[in-house]
């Protein structure tokens, strides 16, 4: 029998919100999709039909039996959603980004700190079982001191117009960097490159330098020939490579090249490529990170990806975006 906790709601079941439509139902937690798109009622009622469907929000609000709300609704209309949701008592997972604005995140923050529910930001990469592997491998000291990470994500499409590139894709990497670097940039810059949409970057590279002296780059374009999702992870005593397009028992490689200094000359010593078994069994990141979220309000123990944590996303995305603005200035 399922927690009681378990019974939940989905606000926004289009692009990416029928995935996660698909994982609550597996998990059995699916009890109402709020959408105002007919198609997508008809569509999903034939495949979730033990669920409700309705077009308005304040009747998910409003039901007693709900105690928990997925909002993957447009970025714009995060915060709206998630404040009325956490008003009325519910637990909330909200997409990245939790807001497109700093001061509205710290509110949520703060209402869900009064009402004591759990406020959940979708930063999926933190529960995919690869980069757990990869942040065992951190700790453990096997790479030795982190020294500089990379991020390439780069696609062809989905193009939005209601945020850019930098705050579509990018909270996923900057999510990861900070949790892995344990810190906050001390230098954070950024530049973007319009080509569709006036004022809506379709190319950004950002560039952080972090108190420790590690340096971090973030490339992510929606003008790409091919899908790319790489993440490198430079150490003293080796190197990371996650690749999430690859088949999943090649997702991971460790590289344990060193540079060895010789007559005061450093000289790169290679190795072969390992290929790191992740785990015995795999588990969808997605079904993963919302039985997290679901964990956390049965438990009421604060989640990883917690608000907090994506508020620190969201003021070095917001630094990111001076940063654009600054350049376009000159």
């Amino acid at each position: 029998m399922k927690p009681a906790n378990f019974d939940s709601a989905l606000i926004g079941a289009g692009y990416w919100g029928k995935n996660i439509a698909r994982s609550l139902n597996d998990l059995g937690a699916l009890k109402t999709i709020c959408d105002s798109s007919e198609n997508v009622k008809t569509n999903l009622s034939k495949q979730y039909p033990a669920s409700t469907f309705t077009n308005r929000i304040d009747s998910v609000l409003a039901d007693p039996e709900i105690k928990s709300v997925f909002i993957a609704s447009p970025a714009i209309m995060h915060f709206k959603h998630a404040s009325a949701a956490l008003k009325a008592g519910k637990n909330v997972f909200v997409e990245k980004p939790l807001s497109l604005n700093v001061e509205e995140a710290e509110e949520l923050i703060k209402l869900a700190d009064s009402k004591k529910k759990i406020l959940f930001v979708g930063h999926i990469l933190h529960y995919h079982p690869a980069v757990i592997k990869m942040k065992k491998i951190i700790a453990d000291g096997i790479i030795g001191k982190l020294q500089y990470i990379y991020s390439n994500r780069l696609n062809l499409g989905k193009i939005r117009t209601e945020e850019n590139i930098l705050w579509s894709f990018a909270p996923h990497d900057i999510s990861l960097i900070l949790g892995m670097t344990g810190e906050d940039p001390s230098y954070i810059d950024c530049i973007g490159n319009y080509f569709l949409s006036p004022g809506v970057a379709d190319i950004t590279m950002t560039s952080l330098k972090f108190p420790s002296g590690l340096g971090a780059h973030i490339f992510v374009s929606w003008l790409n020939p091919f899908k790319e999702q790489r993440l490198v992870v430079t150490g003293s005593e080796g190197m990371l490579v996650f690749e999430d397009t690859r088949p999943t028992d090649e997702k991971l490689i460790i590289y344990h090249h060193k540079i060895e200094w010789k007559n005061s000359v450093p000289v790169p010593q290679k190795a072969e490529p390992e290929f790191v078994k992740i785990s015995d069994i795999w588990e969808e990141p997605l079904k993963a990170e919302c039985s997290a979220f679901l964990n956390a309000v049965e438990t009421g123990k604060e989640p990883l990806t917690s608000g907090k944590e994506g508020l620190n996303v969201l003021k070095v995305l917001k630094a990111c975006q001076e940063s654009i603005e600054k350049q376009d200035r000159k």
